[in-house]
């Protein structure tokens, strides 16, 4: 039998309205067969499943979800579509032709053209014909085409959907507040001392009084309709949802009101009835809740604002060179191999590799730095960053869903998508919420009535408002809104949160682990020290040195040769030369016989000892660095120390991190006295020395089963096994292929300022769901024993239920606003724009 592998998938939900509706799918569809894990984010109105396709389909979850009340949309088409506008066509002979041309083509699922439309619908298997290919056969037959419209992102579908759905609801809201104001003039004015024409007054007219409140409640109903069509259906199907206490509290408003209106109408006791109508508590209780909905969905679209920032950045086409001919295409035609120009001020359309020109580019989307990059030809380029000044032609690498770009977008939903630990405790009472808050309504209005003696009216009062107070979605929204936020402040700053999780582990992080090469250090050996023998020129020396080392691959000759070649334009060619492997070199330069390499080697060839330079050998060696001896015709002539320098903001990092009370370990696979030396610089502490890459993992391990929560910060690659294995994987620079399989948060930036930076975004978003969840809880605990009458009791007032509909209205609005303020987080000491201690960009390079 063939083993199916399990999938995940990512599906909105339509027709969820508070926390009980995301919980209640949850559950149910975590339960059946075939389903690994199912998270409902209400926030993104979504569900991520794990499922395996061997046991259960799409559709039977589908279906599932359907008998809740709620409808799950498609999947991700397996299959790309491509619309095009075709012209040239003049009978079925020109539709058909290009239906079986193209129905013939590898990869092809199906061709449908459209002769009266001038149109084609072409669904293929991306990964055997590309968009390009169908055009090309198409124009083939004599045809022109063009994208009748682009492949829209699903997350822009949604936004714009959500955006015409905010439309609609502002068009149904304006009216039933208006209604709204109007009755409760009509109904409570009176009270207040406010003039009511005669006829409309409850004690000259009170049936006319009556049927006025009933022709201004009638709309706000209708256009409120919404909450009776979902709420009844989910309490009959023992699924009740904020809808459901909406349509019972309101409802029985109503049903008291109209039995009222009946008996006014009949003559019995008409003036008493008329003061006894609930028709404003319905009215104007469904409008202000209209009202909060429609803030909160508001407010709801701004937290997916980093992910649509991130995908306006990408241009809908590209200007292809083929032949010297330049062509406008778009997008998703753009396939690897292809050459595009890319001209001052456009965006780069996607990922490649410079191959003509020179400009700069500005990464400030990916680095947060100002300045822009020089690029010429053999660097590579990122989709979405800006060019500036020349105009360049670009070989394309990478495109589509495999770019960059579209990778860090992948990151922040998945991010986005995900939960927290912290939000078990609010789904778990979110489940229970609804049935419990109706149980409580029905035991107080019934405790009032038979024990506390109060009248139906008082009772009804009472149950309306326990009903009406009770907000779900506030601890439904608490959690997501603030993830969905932080981690799309978090993109905006560089910091690539992968999960919920990872950011709440974050804020728990007691001890950092540092790789030092390439974390902590620049990760590329440079010349700090030339000490001359007494008597020689030590830039004289260097020049000789770096002629001697030019052709040399060795790492450490490779750092003499640049450092003397920043110091002289032109570098003396050795007239002889030679690689002694392991010791050193020999050459010819100008007449001099020059030697450079080990003390040993030059004992070797006869050299004497110089008492200065070995005391300088001996001082350079005790601070980690790598001495080279420099002998001249000879004579002893000098020591050059090479070292890996450690980035400048570094120890400040490491200070910081220890003034907060977390414990910095430098973990490394250099010996114990270089080890020492570059963490005595830094101010480290803890030094774990003398590791291989594979036995990194062990170390983490060790320090996670004494009981530390750690975090381990490297460069992404060779040390992905320790990114794993740690509480929390830091990795650093631009190296996110490993990154998105080895750790949980990705450093865009090549700035160590990140590390502290992220776990402060932690804490601060972790603070920020707290809150959410204090107010939520806090909220329901108060507001339901007041509405309940409990201040009653005591001679306090009771709720009133329009009061209470208000506050429950505004209580979800309050939760996703107190989210959005997240969007302007700062972490202390960590800029947008990061530099070096210069001022220049430091380039993020991944190390290989």
């Amino acid at each position: 039998m063939t083993h199916i592998p399990a999938k995940t998938v990512t599906l909105p939900v339509s027709g969820m309205h508070c926390a009980a509706c995301s919980a209640r799918i949850e559950r149910v569809v975590g339960a059946m067969e075939g389903v690994d894990a199912a998270a409902v984010n209400l926030a993104d109105a979504s569900l991520r499943l794990d499922f395996n396709p061997a046991i259960i389909s799409l559709d039977a979850v589908a279906a599932r979800v359907a008998d809740l009340g709620f409808s799950l949309g498609p999947p991700p088409p397996e299959h790309a579509v491509l619309d095009l506008a075709i012209a040239g066509m003049h009978c079925a002979a020109c539709s058909t032709r290009i239906e079986r041309v193209a129905g013939k083509l590898p990869g092809m699922v199906t061709a449908v053209v459209n002769l009266p439309g001038e149109s084609g619908r072409f669904t293929f298997d991306p990964a055997v014909l590309s968009r390009r290919q169908i055009r090309q056969a198409v124009a083939d037959l004599g045809f022109a085409t063009t994208p009748a419209s682009p492949s829209g992102d699903r997350l822009a579908e949604r936004q714009r959907q959500a955006q015409a759905e905010l439309a609609a609801a502002r068009r149904q809201l304006i009216p039933a507040l208006a209604c709204a104001a109007a009755l409760l003039i009509l109904s409570m004015g009176h009270m207040l001392g406010l003039p009511l024409p005669h006829f409309l007054h409850p004690d000259a007219s009170p049936a006319t009084f009556a049927l006025a409140q009933l022709a201004l409640t009638a709309p706000i109903v209708w256009l409120g309709r919404r909450f009776y069509r979902d709420g009844i259906p989910a309490l009959l199907r023992g699924g009740p949802n904020m809808d459901s206490l909406v349509a019972l509290g309101t409802g029985a408003a109503l049903a008291y009101s109209l039995a009222n209106l009946v008996l006014i109408l009949a003559g019995s006791n008409p003036v008493g009835r008329a003061m006894d109508l609930y028709f404003e508590s319905a009215g104007v209780l469904l409008a202000m809740i209209s009202l909060g909905k429609y803030l909160e969905a508001s407010a709801k679209i701004k937290t997916s604002g980093a992910i649509a920032a991130l995908l306006r950045l990408t241009p809908d086409t590209a200007t292809v060179v083929r032949d010297g001919v330049e062509e406008i295409v778009p997008l998703d035609e753009l396939e690897p191999g292809d050459t595009f120009l890319v001209r001052p001020g456009e965006r780069v359309p996607t990922d490649g590799v410079v191959i003509d020109g020179t400009t700069r580019i500005d990464e400030a989307m990916l680095t947060g730095e100002a300045m822009p990059v020089a690029k010429k030809n053999g660097d590579t380029v990122t989709g979405g960053s800006q060019n500036t000044t020349g105009a360049v032609i670009v070989r394309a690498s990478r495109v589509g869903q495999d770019t960059t770009l579209a990778r860090i977008v992948a990151l922040v939903r998945q991010a986005q998508g995900s939960k927290a630990p912290i939000a078990n405790l609010a789904d778990t009472v979110s489940f229970y919420f609804v049935p419990t808050v109706m149980a409580v309504a029905a035991a107080a209005a019934l405790g009032w009535f038979f024990i506390g003696g109060a009248g139906l009216p008082f009772s009804l009062r009472i149950f309306v408002a326990v009903l009406v107070i009770a907000c779900p979605c506030a601890m439904g929204l608490a959690v997501p809104t603030s993830i969905m936020v932080g981690t799309g402040r978090g993109a905006r700053l560089g910091i690539l949160v992968k999960s919920g999780a990872a950011l709440q582990i974050a804020g728990d992080i007691d001890t950092v682990v540092f790789d030092k090469t390439g974390t902590l250090t620049h990760g590329t050996p440079v010349l700090t020290d030339v000490v001359p023998a007494p008597g020689h020129d030590p830039d004289a020396l260097l020049a000789m040195a770096a002629a001697a080392e030019a052709r040399s691959e060795h790492p450490l000759a490779k750092a003499i040769a640049k450092a003397g070649a920043a110091k002289n334009s032109v570098l003396a060619t050795p007239d002889h030369f030679e690689a002694v492997p392991g010791h050193g070199v020999r050459a010819r330069i100008n007449g001099h016989t020059v030697l450079i390499g080990t003390a040993a080697f030059l004992r070797a060839e006869g050299i004497p000892a110089d008492p200065t330079l070995a005391a300088a050998d001996a001082t350079l060696s005790d601070a980690g660095k790598t001495v080279v001896h420099l002998a001249l015709d000879g004579a002893p002539a000098a020591v050059l120390a090479v070292a890996d320098t450690p980035r400048p903001e570094a120890a400040a990092v490491v200070a910081g991190l220890q003034q907060s009370g977390i414990d910095v370990v430098m973990l490394t696979g250099d010996d114990e006295r270089t080890a020492r030396a570059m963490a005595r610089t830094l101010g480290i502490q803890t030094v774990i020395a003398r590791v291989l890459p594979e036995r990194k993992a062990a170390e983490v391990a060790r320090l996670t089963a004494a009981g530390q929560k750690v975090a381990m910060v490297g460069d992404g690659i060779n040390d992905a096994p320790a990114l794993a294995a740690a509480d929390l994987g830091m990795a650093m620079g631009s190296g996110i292929d490993v990154a998105v399989e080895s750790c949980d948060v990705v450093l865009m930036r090549n700035d160590l300022r990140g590390v502290p930076a992220a776990l402060e975004l932690s804490r601060a978003v972790i603070g920020n769901i707290k809150q959410n969840l204090f107010w939520a809880f806090a909220f329901n605990t108060i507001g339901i024993p007041v509405a309940a009458g409990a201040l009653h009791l005591f001679g306090g007032p009771t709720l009133n239920p329009m009061i209470a509909g208000t506050a429950m209205a505004l209580s979800s609005f309050t939760v996703v606003t107190n989210a959005l303020r997240l969007r302007f987080f700062s972490p202390k000491g960590f800029s947008e724009k990061p530099a070096d201690e210069a001022g220049q960009f430091v380039p993020s390079q991944p190390r290989t």
